[in-house]
């Protein structure tokens, strides 16, 4: 049980795929549930689009794309699975009735772990006669490229299921941090939705573009944030003081600056302004070649992070 030789995923859109490629990479087999049509191949063009960038980041040296199977039944899913990843639509009313079909199909000591982004961990156990092996395992899109996992438990949780789902996800280079109180959104998805509002009001104010609010992103803070978070940032920031000295030193500043903080609201008319803003910059790039572009970059800088780390 402790190798996670066989595993599950449930729910095969762009999330669910994503895991599956990881998956697949790492070694093991892994069984895909989803009931729509067409699910199975889109799958297997993930995955093929997928592996030459898990190649290049060195994941995928024990695996095969071929160790996968399609079940349209999910109790059949998980069946001798270790590891089941749900990644099924953000909807009580789906996942619900997916928990009560997998629950009596499960290993004892298999781990469930719940994609859910905006759903929170004591919601998605009320569909669980007794949710002991579920935990939250929220990564941040797309999984098999970044490696952030947010995991969560509480005292309806087994003792040892956050652990060992901790044990997988390094096992599948992931790396994890442990969220202890239930929030909307967790952890990451708070900090970019406040990175983000902050960016649609300078959009909103007249002070920069889309674009150009979006470089001012990837030029600047965006690649000190890839190398350290904003708080060990900011502690070297001050020098030999560390963040006791920078927070003396630049208090009254930020204070000012979260007093101007805007607040927008994501409207109709909102959302024309970006897709406006967005369009000057992109024009007619497919999104396909958008993503392509991204996930190699993506690559390349998680080679350099793997080198010095």
């Amino acid at each position: 049980m402790s190798e996670f030789a066989h595993t599950a995923c449930l729910g095969a859109g762009v999330i669910g795929a994503s895991w599956t490629a990881l998956f697949l990479a790492s070694g093991r087999s892994v069984a895909v549930y989803d009931p729509q049509d067409g699910a199975a191949d889109f799958v297997r063009r993930y995955i093929e689009t997928a592996w030459p960038a898990l190649v290049g980041l060195g994941l995928a040296d024990k695996g095969t794309p071929d160790a996968v199977t399609f079940h349209q039944s999910a109790a059949r899913a998980v069946e001798g699975a270790a590891f089941v990843q749900e990644s099924v639509p953000e909807r009580l009313e789906i996942k619900h009735p997916l928990y009560a079909d997998v629950e009596p199909a499960l290993e004892p000591d298999a781990v469930v772990a719940s994609s859910a982004s905006g759903l929170t961990l004591s919601e998605l156990q009320q569909g669980w006669r007794d949710p002991a092996r579920l935990v939250l395992g929220h990564p941040f899109n797309p999984p098999h490229l970044i490696p952030l996992v947010e995991v969560m438990g509480n005292d309806r949780t087994a003792p040892d299921a956050v652990e060992l789902a901790e044990k997988f996800y390094k096992a599948v280079g992931k790396i994890t941090i442990r969220v202890h109180r239930e929030v909307p959104g967790h952890v990451a998805n708070r900090l970019q939705a406040a990175v983000w509002r902050e960016a649609i009001h300078l959009v909103l104010e007249g002070v920069a573009s889309v674009g150009d609010v979006d470089k001012a992103m990837w030029a600047g803070p965006g690649l000190r944030w890839a190398a350290m978070g904003p708080t060990q940032l900011f502690h070297l920031g001050a020098g030999e003081g560390g963040i006791a000295e920078f927070c003396d030193r630049y208090a009254d500043s930020f204070n000012r600056w979260w007093d101007d903080l805007g607040d927008p609201r994501l409207t109709p008319e909102v959302a024309a302004t970006l897709s406006e803003g967005i369009n000057q910059e992109t024009g007619e790039t497919p999104t396909a070649e958008l993503s392509a572009q991204r996930d190699a970059l993506i690559v390349t800088m998680q080679r350099a992070i793997g080198d010095i780390r």
